[in-house]
């Protein structure tokens, strides 16, 4: 019983480290529509230097999907989704990859968003490894996403900006990797 206790309490203590406010964090901005005010959170445009531009323009669109589902914002992410199915396409993305952006892009629905977007970033991850020129990009996972199976993404930031919770559990992530 009390290997039971001490197991339990690692774990608790596990994601509570991993999902702990990060003081560095990025900042909201700040946006009043109608009488409500909300938090829109923006990922930082990236300073990476790719050695294939149309691999930049996938990148850089994957992060604006990615923006959305921080943010949300199902219509915004199907919006996202499908501008960069066609960045994909031409990146000869693999199947898996342009299956899962292109289910993101027809459901408006931010739970079939957010699973199919970790095959995304699986896939994009692949289309990375090789591409860069210059700089540093960042595989993040978050322990608790999927009822604590765990998912990763991409990002050009160590700050965790938590695209399968939201504001929900924002900061809730690690680096697990770098890309270079």
């Amino acid at each position: 019983m009390k290997k039971l206790s001490l197991i339990f309490f690692a774990i608790t203590a596990a994601a509570v480290i991993s999902c702990k406010d990060n003081p560095k964090q990025i900042e909201p901005e700040v946006v009043t529509v109608g009488n409500a005010t909300v938090k829109v959170y923006e990922i930082p445009q990236t300073d990476v230097e790719f050695k294939d531009p149309n691999i930049k323009s996938a990148f850089e669109q994957y992060l604006k999907v990615e923006a959305a589902l921080v943010n949300t914002d199902a219509v915004k992410t199907a919006t996202e989704s499908a501008k960069l199915e066609k960045l994909l396409i031409e990146v000869n993305a693999d199947e898996a990859t342009q299956t899962a952006v292109s289910a993101m892009a027809t459901y408006e629905d931010i739970k079939v968003q957010r699973q199919n977007f970790e095959k995304l970033s699986s896939g994009v991850e692949n289309l990375l490894q090789g591409s860069l020129k210059s700089g540093t990009l960042y595989k993040q996972y978050c322990p608790m996403a999927f009822n604590n199976k765990g998912a990763s993404w991409i990002s050009n930031s160590k700050d965790i900006l938590n695209p399968y919770f939201g504001d929900k559990m924002l900061k809730c992530g690690r680096v697990d990797a770098e890309i270079k």
